[in-house]
């Protein structure tokens, strides 16, 4: 027995010593990554159905915000539009909301309502809106994207509470910096409520959960597979091309982020737009190639959102929840984090922002997320891939062999116009580098809470993130991604309690912003 156990130690150390140093890293991490999931993916039973309780929490919260706010995400969807036009800014401008005094738009913030918008945008559409899209309708089935589109639809309300709160307790100090998010509303909402210890627990929470968030599932894994794109589409044999691509990641997020927010707005302003047309364009051209395959998609997605196939395993809730928990990481509608780049919009009045955030899982939800499902169904109509059959995130195509949710997409790009899916590659790269660039502003401001607005911790953090940055290219961590995705979420559960809580607030600031639009 003794000689048995040593040879399979020996047997164990050879496989190790063969394994390279980011397979070592992901196996020592795995059991942690995985104990964190499924506690963060805790379920409660539903019609024999396993449902993550977090996801419980954030469609309650977005259906009761729906219905407490009277429908603010489908009645005040023209005034949004308008707001960040710009056409109120004069209004908003005028006075304090006390209406004691007059106010410079200058002293209120750092980036108008379109640049708020563009930078939080830029922080929630990215490779999951291409890559998991196609994993969710694998194995949910084109049913799911009905559901995302419902999740979205609920979300806009949410959305509009949280960017809401995040203005109305911020904090600007004398040289007019801007800090605020969760950690704000959180802290002095609550302690305004009588529950300041419930409030800074909350609080610091948030703060640590979203550093983490920032690291790895918005920069670590965007660098990752954009990279992991390049590296296939190209055919590039090099070993050394991860860390190559990592580092010029790296240099090009450093010269963004060392300016801050303002200049992270004027590179989201920019970037923003161009991916998204691109995409969406790209996305449309495929979409009129197919044309007579549009109407059998559509049907799928209505009939099989209620009754999907006999290969989908847990049904109708099975289905349901595929498209809300992709819709959740999608928009992050409920996590909170797109608050922070809210809260730095120049205004006097928090819902005017409240209303410019509802737009955010419109765009990225019902339009980018929903375009893309399109394009995946279509593809499969005529036998692309084999529903419910999803391992690893890896989808089995009819071929018998299996892809991931990134290349499963560029699939159905090129199976339309071969070629096509180079076009995607610029996308991916464009839709990773706005993520990161925001992130890294989502980050430094739980930061800078947790460990203060000093320039050295500021260094502190951004060279910590570029280093994430090149990482993420260079090594292959599943373990990783998984536990960041994962924290994502856990960003839900301090940020919902605290929206519970404090809604009352964000409909005292919409009242006093439409009657602000009315009598003037």
């Amino acid at each position: 027995m003794a000689l048995q156990g040593i040879q399979f130690l020996k047997i164990q150390l050879q496989q190790n010593s063969a394994k390279g140093l980011d397979e070592r890293i992901n196996d020592a991490f795995m059991p942690f990554a995985i104990w964190w999931e499924n506690l963060i993916f805790s379920q409660i039973s539903i019609l024999g159905v396993g449902i993550p309780v977090v996801l419980l929490l954030l469609l309650s919260g977005a259906l009761f915000f729906t219905i407490y706010f009277g429908f603010v995400n489908i009645r005040c969807f023209p005034l949004a539009i308008n707001v960040v036009r710009g056409k109120f800014d004069d209004l908003e401008k005028a006075k304090d909301p006390s209406g004691n005094h007059h106010i410079e738009m200058e002293n209120l913030g750092e980036v108008n309502h379109f640049q708020a918008l563009t930078t939080a945008v830029s922080g929630t559409v990215g490779l999951g809106n291409i890559a998991m899209v196609a994993v969710a309708i694998s194995i949910g089935g084109p049913g799911a994207t009905f559901w995302m589109i419902i999740a979205g639809l609920l979300g806009m309300s949410t959305k509009f509470v949280e960017c809401t709160l995040g203005v109305k307790f911020r904090d600007i100090d004398q040289a007019g910096n801007v800090y605020g998010g969760p950690m704000y509303y959180l802290s002095k909402g609550l302690k305004e409520k009588g529950h300041t210890m419930i409030g800074k627990i909350l609080a610091a929470l948030f703060a640590v959960l979203c550093v983490g968030a920032s690291l790895g599932g918005g920069n670590a894994f965007q660098t990752n597979q954009a990279a992991a794109q390049i590296i296939s589409r190209f055919h590039i044999e090099s070993e050394s091309s991860g860390s190559v691509i990592g580092v010029i990641f790296a240099i090009l997020v450093g010269i963004v982020i060392i300016g801050g927010i303002k200049r992270i707005a004027k590179v989201t302003e920019k970037i923003v737009p161009f991916m998204a047309a691109l995409y969406v364009l790209s996305a449309l051209f495929v979409l009129f190639m197919n044309l007579d395959k549009i109407g059998t998609a559509l049907n799928l997605i209505f009939t099989e959102a209620f009754t999907p196939r006999a290969t989908i395993t847990g049904g109708f809730v099975s289905v349901m929840i595929q498209g809300f928990r992709r819709a959740a990481f999608s928009n992050e509608a409920g996590a909170g984090s797109a608050a922070i780049a809210h809260s730095a919009v120049k205004t006097n009045y928090a819902a005017s922002e409240g209303l410019v955030g509802l737009l955010e899982p419109f765009i990225d939800t019902v339009v980018i997320c929903t375009i893309t499902a399109l394009v995946i169904i279509i593809f499969n109509v005529d036998g692309g891939f084999v529903y419910g059959d999803v391992v690893n995130q890896q989808v089995l195509m009819a071929d018998g062999a299996r892809v991931g949710g990134v290349n499963l997409t560029s699939l159905a790009f090129e199976n339309s116009l071969p070629g096509f899916s180079y076009v995607l590659v610029v996308a991916v790269v464009l839709f990773a580098f706005s993520t990161i660039i925001s992130w890294s502003y989502y980050g430094l401001q739980s930061w800078k809470y947790l460990f203060g607005r000093s320039k050295f911790s500021d260094l502190v953090y951004k060279i910590l993130f570029l280093v994430f940055t090149v990482l993420g290219a260079a090594i292959t961590l599943d373990a990783v991604i998984k536990f960041s995705d994962a924290m994502i979420l856990a960003l839900v559960f301090p940020n919902i309690i605290g929206l519970f809580l404090l809604f009352p607030e964000a409909k005292k600031e919409l009242v006093k912003y439409l009657e602000l639009i009315r009598t003037k």
